[in-house]
């Protein structure tokens, strides 16, 4: 499932360095816990974009559920501030063939260029997104597939774990 979560307007620009921090703690802290699995993430200036494995709508619902509020928790301890942090409820795609689960994965991997892309700038294009999964240097904080068509399209059946 491709999943999207934006903040309010009144939440530090994501993407910092110390905000990332609190992020990534958040998603490690919850790996291989609870509902959902994140196998992917990335790290926009107002929004998230995860690529997540839930049973049903109800895991994925009390799953998205415990990690916004871990999530938001982290950030207000941070920016000393209490109340809201998300904008709005989770959007999630259902992913349903390998092709589809690819395109996701690209583009969770890829959105920082795009964005900059978009308006018109080189910064960040085509490089590797420091605000990512894709960029954590040895540190773990997804979750390895368990699902077939998620670990297909990161490459193999071999990758499973059961």
């Amino acid at each position: 499932m491709h999943v999207t979560c934006r903040v309010r307007d009144t939440v530090w620009n994501l993407r910092s360095r110390r905000c990332f921090r609190v992020i990534e703690a958040a998603l490690a802290g919850s790996r291989d816990r609870g509902l959902i699995r994140v196998v992917r993430f990335s790290v926009q200036g107002n929004h998230l974009h995860l690529v997540v494995e839930a049973a049903d709508a109800a895991a994925l619902a009390r799953g998205m559920k415990g990690l916004a509020v871990r999530i938001a928790r982290a950030l207000n301890r941070l920016m000393a501030a209490r109340g809201a942090v998300f904008a709005d409820r989770y959007h999630a795609h259902v992913l349903r063939t390998p092709a589809e689960v690819r395109n996701a994965l690209a583009y969770v991997a890829h959105n920082h260029g795009n964005h900059m892309e978009r308006i018109g700038s080189a910064a960040g294009c085509g490089a590797e997104d420091p605000y990512s999964s894709e960029s954590l240097d040895g540190r773990v904080v997804t979750s390895a597939p368990r699902t077939w068509l998620l670990a297909i399209a990161l490459g193999g059946e071999e990758r499973l774990v059961w």
